[in-house]
């Protein structure tokens, strides 16, 4: 059996304005950007680098999806980005003001710092060790 994920479902509240973010502040690529109907659209952003697994991001429709907006796993961390530079992606989210929660420090699992997103969802970045 063959299985992975293809994409991660991440509640926005603007379209444009986490394009803006994962591409022009994290180096995100845009995958798509496809107008679904009048209010939904195909948004997916991936890390650069292989990777198959993508950001899909989805809209907030509603009150309850709105109030879930960077908070869809309850303060826990979302998303795990690895790097093969740890010290270069980590001088970069400083030089973009990107929000460090955790300054970096080693763990049994690497180098590791966790930042937040423009909505609060937080992301550790991670080095595993080598």
């Amino acid at each position: 059996m063959n299985q992975s994920f293809a994409h991660i479902t991440l509640l926005v509240r603007d379209y444009d304005e986490a394009i803006a973010f994962y591409t022009k502040k994290l180096n995100f690529r845009l995958i798509d950007d496809i107008q679904l109907s009048t209010s939904k659209r195909w948004v997916r952003v991936r890390p650069p680098g292989r990777s198959d697994c993508s950001l899909l991001f989805a809209k907030a429709k509603n009150d309850a999806q709105k109030a879930r907006i960077g908070d869809q796993t309850g303060g826990r961390v979302i998303l795990f980005l690895h790097t093969d530079n740890f010290d270069r992606d980590y001088a970069h989210l400083q030089k973009q003001n990107i929000k460090i929660i955790k300054n970096a420090k080693i763990t049994p699992h690497g180098k590791v710092a966790v930042f937040a997103d423009l909505y609060g969802n937080l992301i550790d970045l991670v080095e595993p060790p080598s």
